[in-house]
């Protein structure tokens, strides 16, 4: 017994592992959900590891804010990135499994409507005319762009958008469809964002959607849409400054990070929460998504540090909730 003790001791220190090494590699915070809310996280992630010097190690994975939430529910993650309010199903299914979670908004998205560099007929288009190329009657019909408006050339529609698994086919079904999920089927769906950007930027009849920050990233590529809201006011780009000033609607959004509040008590993912919200503003500025006013993360290190728990949006999507809105809501 003596000698495999020994051994075993010897083979940890030629592999340079000491016994404080081997219970550093054990504190691990495990993300996943939105690809939307991921730059963030991965920003704020690799700037918490290298504070920690490494002692910390935070995985962030994109399996879509749905397919987040049901490994969230099922106690597989820590952290569950959501580019939307968790739905009442998802409520339930947290519920059953014993889960309870801190809701902490960390941003505003502008989701962003995309076509070919190329395409030189779109100047900008209204809700009604996003709704009769997704809408679910649209589904094998409405294959070209002159379809939707005789003055536009016959082309063929291709549409690249996200998969049903995201917060952002979520959100945007419902602001342009009027129902989340309600969506035709024959598009190219994926929720990785990049296959997206590719997709649009190779042909010049494509018309896609994702968040705000994959097309900053990818500008030189693609075309951003000015929209038309639902009043009939005067087209709007997405940008930082339409977002904070509300004008950007119906597809500018909240999103957010949701915190199991079991694993809040281990004190890797209390530290990487508080990092989050102290570091959070300036690390959203840098990969180009908007941030909230740093009112908004103060108050989020409070209703953490008091393990508040639950949902403030009742476990529904509020489409075209402003910046200010969401303060309100928050303040109550």
């Amino acid at each position: 017994m003596k000698i495999s003790k020994f051994a075993a001791v010897a083979a940890l220190a030629l592999a340079g592992v000491s016994a404080s090494g081997l219970v550093q590699a054990q504190a691990l915070v495990k993300v996943d959900g939105s690809s939307t809310v991921y730059p963030i996280t991965e920003a704020v992630a690799e700037d918490f590891q290298k504070s920690k010097k490494n002692s910390i190690r935070v995985t962030v994975g994109i399996s879509g804010t749905g397919g987040g939430f049901k490994k969230f529910c099922r106690g597989e993650t820590d952290v569950s990135d959501a580019s939307r309010p968790i739905l009442k199903q998802e409520i339930e299914a947290c519920k059953a499994a014993g889960i309870e979670y801190i809701e902490l908004p960390v941003a505003y998205d502008a989701l962003t409507v995309v076509v070919n560099p190329k395409n030189d007929w779109i100047k900008s288009l209204t809700v009604a005319e996003l709704k009769a190329m997704w809408e679910p009657g649209a589904q094998g019909k409405i294959t070209s762009w002159k379809q939707i408006n005789p003055a536009w050339p016959d082309r063929p529609l291709k549409l690249f958008g996200a998969g049903a698994d995201s917060g952002t086919f979520d959100y945007f079904t419902e602001a342009i469809n009027g129902k989340s999920k309600s969506s035709r089927g024959d598009f190219t769906a994926s929720e990785d964002d990049n296959v997206l950007v590719q997709g649009v930027s190779r042909d010049i009849g494509a018309l896609g959607f994702f968040g705000f920050s994959y097309y900053e990233e990818n500008k030189d590529k693609l075309k951003a849409v000015p929209i038309v809201d639902k009043e009939g006011k005067p087209a709007v780009l997405p940008s930082l400054k339409t977002v904070i000033d509300g004008s950007y609607q119906p597809l500018a959004r909240p999103i957010f990070i949701y915190v199991n509040a079991k694993s809040a008590d281990k004190p890797e993912v209390k530290e990487f929460v508080e990092y989050y919200m102290k570091h959070g503003e300036k690390l959203t500025k840098e990969v180009k998504i908007v941030p909230l006013p740093a009112k908004a993360y103060t108050y989020n290190l409070e209703h953490f540090a008091k393990r508040a728990k639950g949902s403030k949006f009742g476990g529904e999507n509020k489409v075209g909730i402003t910046i200010e809105e969401l303060m309100k809501l928050e303040a109550k």
